[in-house]
């Protein structure tokens, strides 16, 4: 059976894929989207990944997308938001999935915080692997 593409899922870039997502949860991504970017500096990769918005630096930080009925905040990674259980704790989680409601974004700072927790973990990860290849 083929799988059904969505419009989204087809998107080439970030931009076509936000232009694609309906109100409010078009403005609801670019919150997160700007607390994400204002987290990671500059020197971030802003990608699609598996069809969704993504920021790379040293690994995956964070993606976000809208579904019918909720958006989506991917921390990816299946352990880290277990540090953040308390903050979390109105939301709905799954591992390495926090979901919000399409009209009321993620609280900037609670995004800048899982993202910067990312990027420690990326820089530990790159710092352990290029230790080994010495």
């Amino acid at each position: 059976m083929k799988k059904k593409t969505t419009a989204k899922s087809a998107a080439k870039d970030v931009e076509e894929y936000l232009a694609q997502v309906p109100e409010p949860a078009r403005t609801t991504l670019m919150k997160v989207r700007a607390a994400i970017r204002s987290a990671a500096g500059p020197d971030a990769i802003e990608l699609i990944s598996y069809g969704i918005p993504a920021f790379k630096q040293k690994g995956y930080l964070a993606g976000y997308a809208a579904f019918k009925n909720h958006c989506s905040l991917f921390a990816m990674s299946g352990t880290i938001l277990d540090d953040f259980k308390e903050e979390l704790k109105n939301y709905r989680t799954s591992k390495g999935t926090i979901q919000f409601p399409v009209d009321k974004p993620l609280p900037a700072t609670l995004v800048k915080k899982l993202v910067k927790a990312r990027m420690a973990r990326n820089q530990a990860s790159a710092s352990t692997t290029n230790a080994r290849n010495r």
